[in-house]
């Protein structure tokens, strides 16, 4: 029994001081991190990277109308069932890849934005770190 006394007695103990030398690291790691957001030079690149990402969204929903107008038209055409389903397959099978398309672009341009973005907060933190040597 006492064993099983020292052994939960031991756990609590590494435990609570575990936490107390993990909480300090990792408040030493969010200082840091907060000074690396707030710097200018990231925040700027935030708000381009911001201004992308809604950009690109909004070309999106046009796509969209867009591509079930065109399914719409192709199923009410004139001909068989037959006929107006695959017309209206076609178009939608288009409509998907025009969307997919816009989605892409909009992914590539983000990608390519957060990499300007990266490149430009380290070059921040490196000036920030030289000048402070």
């Amino acid at each position: 029994m006492r064993g099983k006394a020292a052994l939960v007695v031991g756990l609590v103990a590494g435990y609570v001081l575990g936490a107390r030398a993990g909480r300090q690291r990792y408040e030493q790691i969010k200082e840091q991190a907060e000074k690396v957001w707030s710097q200018p030079a990231v925040q700027g690149q935030v708000e381009k990277v911001k201004a992308l990402g809604v950009s690109a969204l909004k070309s999106v929903p046009g796509v969209v109308w867009k591509g079930a107008k065109s399914v719409t038209t192709a199923a009410s055409g004139s001909g068989t069932v037959q006929e107006r389903a695959e017309r209206a397959g076609r178009a939608a099978k288009r409509s998907a890849d025009e969307v997919a398309d816009v989605v892409e672009d909009a992914v590539d341009d983000a990608k390519q934005a957060e990499k300007s973005a990266t490149t430009r907060a380290r070059a921040a933190k490196s000036g920030s770190t030289s000048s402070g040597s």
